[in-house]
């Protein structure tokens, strides 16, 4: 393994700019990121990836090394919510996409930056070359539609007649901004962690479009055998007093329910007797909103491999419901457009560092031809009000969506 001292470089934005523009110079497919809080780090950048269409069942497929300070490379893509929707259409992107990378950028909490790689072969030389250069912004822009808020209220009125009806406790209904990018999608996703710093921010493309994950969830950490998981669950608008969110029974009942789905996903693949909360209901700043956050952790049972911890765990318990099963085919009634990466996940498996995996909420898809997809939505409860869930997904939606004002007043009015 190689490692190398680079010093200050500037922000995770600026690193991935300068690569983005030397990638395109040179025809080399494009830089990928990791940004916010990924193995330690504020930043994992592999300079040029291919990032290519896989099956769904290969992703993540890299035995976790023991964890560390150093991540070295590794296999870094998505994975999408295996669902399909009211309509019956297909994936607008592939399912799965991914790529190898032998040599990462990472920027340590002191603001320094290494080079790293997993073997003694030096990075190209283009990509020092590259970081000598200045950020250059680059257009953007994202025509954003209307999401449609009289599917939404259906698919909440018919959620809450199956909670009555005793089918479900607890489900995540959810809607979808559709919008037309002009410009370049590295440049969105670098002014949006820029002007939002989510924890769990991804950005990976290819010739099949881009996927810009501003996700705060942590759906996995897997170091070794021990494995972590944060769902959340609750959400006031920043300017709400946190506190609220402890005293709210909605939104301490939707976290509880949820806890106890993790728990009995990573039951299936932990050692009898390991499985904890070692933190329950904390309150934590996310992009826009305060969230209540939790913790489950456990020591999976010996040889359980990636694959094995997925199909236990995918899609993630925050996204889907209780029960878990009967969630996921009742929201495919009563969401009229498939998912998508939203819902999905995406991060990175290192064979030194361990494997992390976001929740791929607060995330955009772009297609090959410039259309962008939001997916934004909710827990909801036997307490929830349609039309306060209506709201909550405006609010998670506004850091992302640059006129989100003037749709969450439009909304306002057209639901009164």
């Amino acid at each position: 393994m190689g490692i190398e001292r680079l010093g200050d470089l500037g922000t995770a934005a600026d690193v991935l700019r300068v690569l983005g523009a030397a990638t395109s110079r040179r025809g080399l497919p494009p830089p990928a990121a990791l940004t916010g809080d990924w193995f330690g780090s504020a930043a994992v950048i592999a300079p040029s990836v291919a990032i290519v269409p896989v099956d769904p069942a290969t992703v993540f497929a890299i035995r976790p090394g023991p964890g560390g300070d150093v991540v070295g490379g590794g296999w870094i893509g998505y994975l999408s919510y295996p669902d399909a929707a009211a309509d019956g259409a297909g994936a607008r992107i592939p399912e799965a996409a991914g790529g190898w990378t032998d040599n990462v950028l990472r920027l340590d909490r002191d603001g320094c930056w290494w080079q790293e790689t997993l073997s003694e072969t030096p990075p190209p030389s283009w990509v020092g070359d590259a970081l000598t250069a200045s950020p250059i912004d680059q257009e953007c822009e994202i025509d954003w539609a209307e999401p449609d808020f009289e599917r939404h209220q259906a698919g909440v009125a018919a959620c809450l007649d199956a909670i009555r009806a005793g089918e479900v406790y607890q489900a995540c209904v959810c809607t979808q901004f559709t919008g037309r990018l002009r410009g370049s999608p590295l440049e969105f996703f670098a002014d949006a962690i820029t002007r939002t710093t989510p924890a769990r921010a991804a950005y990976l493309a290819g010739g099949w479009g881009a996927v810009a994950s501003l996700s705060p969830e942590l759906f996995l950490r897997r170091v070794g055998d021990r494995v972590a998981s944060s769902p959340i669950k609750g959400t006031l608008p920043l300017y709400c007093d946190p506190a609220a969110l402890l005293t709210s029974v909605k939104d301490v009942a939707e976290n509880i329910m949820i806890v106890d789905l993790v728990r009995n996903d990573l039951g299936r693949v932990a050692d009898t007797g390991t499985v904890t909360v070692p933190e329950l209901l904390t309150v934590r700043a996310a992009p826009g909103v305060w969230h209540l956050v939790s913790t489950v952790a456990a020591q999976l049972r010996p040889q359980v491999t990636t694959a094995q911890l997925l199909t236990a765990t995918f899609p993630p318990a925050s996204v889907t419901g209780t029960p878990k099963q009967r969630a996921r085919q009742l929201l495919s009634q009563w969401e009229p457009r498939r998912r998508g990466v939203y819902c999905g996940t995406v991060g990175m498996a290192s064979p030194v560092a361990g494997t992390e995996l976001n929740v791929a909420i607060r995330t955009v898809e772009f297609d090959a031809d410039g259309g962008a997809v939001l997916g934004v939505g909710g827990g909801i409860t036997a307490d929830s009000d349609p039309r306060a869930e209506w709201q909550e997904c405006l609010d998670k939606a506004a850091p992302i969506v640059r006129t989100a004002a003037g749709y969450a007043s439009r909304e306002r009015s057209t639901a009164s």
